[in-house]
């Protein structure tokens, strides 16, 4: 497959409400489309990046700059079979996951519809809806939080994360839980502690939590092994999974006994595939993590927790949850069991909104 060009929008789209973690506060979200034509079919991808480099040192602009002058050159004019093939490509750049995985998911599309198999098919998953979760950003009080679980809970979320962080962690999940006894419940710190913060944490012990997301540093996974020994919740790595020999490490280190699976930290859906059948052979269950991603990284999303060790709901939500106004023609809704339907097209599955990607760009670079 012959990559003839490649477009980049650099986009800002507003959040229906903000969304707050241990690292900041977004009212809104920027990203980059990647659109990418070959043999007379378009491709799309989005690269996660943020403007703010909080959950990682990617940002919007350093993915545009290593877009722009390390990895198009490469890739225009070049022959490209499949995603391995492109991760051979880019082989020589270090890092940058969030530009190549954004680069990557637009071959994905490519190839998909050249064949005319969806993106869940090519990847070898199972099912046709996933579960799902939604995640709830830090709150102005623990009586707020308490509130706006229960108000996704009656939108039919079967499973709920909420961000903690130093100051706003057992009592709001204490809080939670005496609401809500028998819900699915999990919290995410995203690196906001240190191992001497445990004894602090301990009490999260007896709230019957699914996991204890990345509590230590973002590049931790020692200190994570000693964590673990302390605690019978089961800790989630995210941030410190940075590749499949990361998974690894983790996982011959006994240092969490989860991990979550994003693409785009890894640097492709390649590479997420390798974690999910390496975690698959020592059966430790995987889920999908989301970065507020548009209707294109959520159709991606939702083909990757298609595949059969995906065994925990995944931070992927409906439509709705994050914009009133996306850039695909299609919004995925939420079903009356906690599940979302995984797309059925070609590729992704999804078409874009041309309008709404018009309304929300900020710069297009053209190559």
């Amino acid at each position: 497959m012959k990559i003839e060009s490649i477009l980049l929008h650099h986009l800002r789209m507003p959040l229906v409400s903000p969304f707050e973690t241990s690292f900041g506060r977004e009212t809104d979200r920027e990203c980059i489309l990647v659109e990418i034509h070959a043999e007379g079919l378009t491709g799309y991808g989005e690269c996660v990046a943020s403007r703010d480099p909080g959950y990682n040192y990617e940002t919007t602009g350093t993915a545009l700059h290593i877009l722009k002058e390390f990895i198009v050159p490469l890739l225009l004019g070049a022959q490209i079979k499949d995603a391995l093939d492109f991760q051979t490509h880019v082989s020589s750049i270090r890092g940058h996951h969030l530009a190549k995985a954004g680069v990557e998911m637009a071959i994905w599309d490519l190839l998909g519809k050249r064949a005319g198999k969806s993106l869940r098919e090519l990847l070898g998953g199972e099912r046709e809806k996933v579960e799902v979760g939604v995640s709830i950003g830090i709150q102005d009080s623990a009586q707020s939080l308490v509130r706006s679980a229960a108000d996704y809970i009656k939108q039919g979320y079967a499973r709920v994360k909420i961000k903690i962080k130093p100051g706003r962690d057992v009592a709001d999940a204490s809080a939670v839980r005496k609401e809500f006894p028998k819900l699915r419940l999990q919290v995410d710190a995203n690196s906001a502690y240190s191992l001497a913060d445990a004894g602090a944490l301990q009490s999260l012990d007896e709230l019957d939590l699914l996991l204890i997301e990345q509590p230590l540093f973002e590049d931790d996974i020692w200190d994570h092994h000693k964590m673990q020994e302390r605690f019978k919740t089961p800790i989630c790595l995210d941030e410190s999974i940075v590749s499949p020999r990361h998974a690894r490490y983790a996982i011959e280190m006994n240092a969490c006994r989860i991990i979550n699976i994003k693409a785009g930290r890894l640097g492709g859906l390649s590479q997420a595939v390798l974690v999910h059948d390496l975690c698959r052979e020592v059966s430790m269950p995987v889920w999908c993590g989301g970065m507020l991603e548009t209707g294109i990284g959520r159709a991606s999303n939702l083909a990757l927790a298609s595949l059969p060790n995906f065994l925990l709901p995944g931070d992927i939500s409906a439509s709705d949850r994050y914009y009133a106004r996306d850039i695909t023609n299609e919004r995925f809704v939420l079903n009356a069991d906690s599940t979302i339907d995984v797309p059925r097209g070609p590729g992704l599955g999804v078409t874009i909104d041309r309008d709404a990607l018009k309304e929300f760009s900020l710069t297009h670079l053209s190559f």
